[in-house]
């Protein structure tokens, strides 16, 4: 699945010179299809890009104002939804800069502090995203997040392996139910037995996630909460790229 790629333009490369060492450019934006379907989550400096190459524009999800003046139908206190180009959303900053500085990623440049969005939705994109979840190591530490399913402790990625619960030489498969993270010295103990076999109970049941496991794990920070509106409502499968 491609999303159209974006370039910045001549004219306004001179205003991100410098920013290579900002971290609000590797700041994570919930990528919307015109449909306002999720399908991707792409860095900041991808989704500005789209955004001043006009193929996307900024989603804000506003929850204190409620029902807008003169809007009909939301209830107050419902999330209300505002569309904003980039000159827009570059004014709009100027303000989240002076009263909720930290509620934001920053993205310095030479001219302007602009702050980066969460969401964006591209005009000409109607696809939908994979409905299923890529196996592999990264997703795998994800679900489990990096904790031995049978010690029950967390370590650090390069001191993980994944262990076959059924082992290949019984038959297991590579598989969402069969695999799980497992510290060496727990894997090693295990080593071509079954849990039972080997007499270790497991922390819980591996299963196929419904959604792509770093999305989860992302939703547990407050700043991306306004995910949440499009993904209760979206596939599961989310890409993170």
């Amino acid at each position: 699945m491609q999303i159209p790629d974006g370039v910045l333009p001549p004219s306004l490369v001179a205003a991100y010179e410098g920013t290579a060492a900002n971290d609000g450019l590797n700041a994570k934006v919930l990528v919307l299809n015109k449909l306002y379907v999720a399908v991707r989550v792409v860095s900041a400096k991808r989704a500005f890009c789209l955004l001043l190459n006009n193929i996307a524009e900024i989603i804000h999800v506003d929850y204190a104002s409620g029902r807008a003046d003169g809007e009909q139908g939301a209830e107050p206190g419902s999330p209300r939804y505002i569309n904003y180009d980039f000159d827009s959303w570059l004014q709009i900053s100027e303000l989240q800069r002076q009263f909720e500085p930290d509620r934001h990623d920053w993205v310095k440049t030479v001219r302007f502090d602009i702050a980066v969005p969460r969401i964006i939705r591209l005009f000409g994109y109607d696809r939908l995203p994979e409905q299923t979840v890529k196996l592999n190591r990264r997703n795998l530490f994800a679900r489990d997040r990096n904790q031995c399913q049978y010690c029950g402790r967390h370590f650090p990625t390069s001191e993980l392996s994944i262990d076959h619960v059924n082992p290949r030489s019984l038959g297991g498969q590579d598989s969402w139910e069969n695999l799980v993270c497992a510290c060496i010295r727990c894997n090693a103990r295990k080593g071509g037995r079954t849990p039972d076999q080997a007499g270790m109970k497991m922390i819980r049941r591996p299963e196929r996630p419904r959604r792509n496991p770093l999305i989860t794990i992302r939703l547990g920070n407050e700043k991306y909460s306004s995910w949440k509106t499009f993904l209760d409502h979206a596939y599961w499968s989310v890409e993170l790229r």
